[in-house]
């Protein structure tokens, strides 16, 4: 089947938005010439997001500009929906590697929300998980992962909020104690686990957060069969493959952000409570 042809005006005035955006004011010419266009069709875009509302000419100095409508364009696109973008072809590469389904999370109120996952690809997941598939916080290695690594503030909050749930998977929020070692342990460790029971085989999780200049975005996890690899082989094979992915895709995420890419964060043995 043949692709549809692109409509050539609208991607003419995509080049010009994003002229605009590199610089603080364009003339005509000065557009024209970047994007190698006549400069009398350069004049008609221009004049034409000018109607749209996206951009104004400044009698001043006879340089277009954007308007604030323009970040009405990214909105419903944050962070944490781009990181997945970008970390799509890693985790796809990742899956490949290891065979076993892979998925990156990031909070949603107070559950983890699979963004992205490779279930469909691999032919060990038994159960089947897409996107938009939500888990518990405490009863996650994706959640356990993201109370691990976020800030105090955040912690905190989430926590009082898990507490106060009437819901039965929010229960153990109320043994503070307990919840405060796993936590501790976990960061100490720099990697979440979780074992859950199941009608066809036990399943273990393990994941290890995602961080963009100290910023937590996002988890990357992945989920085996308890019986098919045991935990100290799997702590052993599947972390540092894990956290190289992670680094990369938080490297990954600042070039496309057109910044210089991060070293991986030291994670060190810092009480989640202090």
């Amino acid at each position: 089947m043949s692709s549809t042809r692109p409509i050539r005006a609208l991607l003419r005035g995509l080049e010009v938005l994003h002229v605009l955006n590199r610089h603080n004011g364009a003339t005509v010419s000065e557009v024209a010439g970047e994007i190698d266009l006549p400069r009398t069709t350069t004049y008609r875009i221009l004049e034409t997001l000018c109607v749209a509302g996206y951009a104004y000419r400044a009698a001043s100095d006879d340089r277009y500009r954007l308007t604030i409508m323009v970040r009405g364009l990214s909105d419903g696109f944050d962070d944490e929906a781009w990181v997945t973008l970008v970390a799509r072809e890693y985790l796809y590469d990742l899956c490949q590697e290891l065979v076993w389904p892979c998925a990156i999370a990031t909070l949603s109120g107070n559950t983890m929300l699979i963004r992205q996952t490779t279930d469909h690809r691999s032919p060990l997941a038994v159960e089947k998980r897409g996107p938009g598939f939500r888990v518990n916080i405490l009863t996650s290695a994706s959640g356990l992962c993201y109370l691990s690594f976020c800030p105090k503030e955040q912690r905190d909050t989430l926590l009082e909020m898990l507490t106060k749930s009437k819901e039965p998977q929010n229960a153990a929020a109320r043994n503070k104690k307990k919840v405060y070692e796993t936590l501790v342990d976990t960061r100490k460790n720099g990697y979440a686990i979780w074992h859950r029971k199941r009608r066809v085989a036990d399943e273990t999780s393990l994941a290890v957060p995602i961080i963009i200049e100290d910023r937590l975005l996002a988890v990357l996890m992945m989920r085996f069969a308890s019986t098919a690899v045991p935990e100290a082989e799997a702590i052993q094979r599947f972390v540092p493959r894990l956290r190289r992915t992670a680094r990369d895709i938080a490297e990954e995420f600042l070039r496309q952000h057109q910044r210089e890419p991060i070293a991986s964060p030291t994670i060190t043995a810092v009480a989640v409570n202090s």
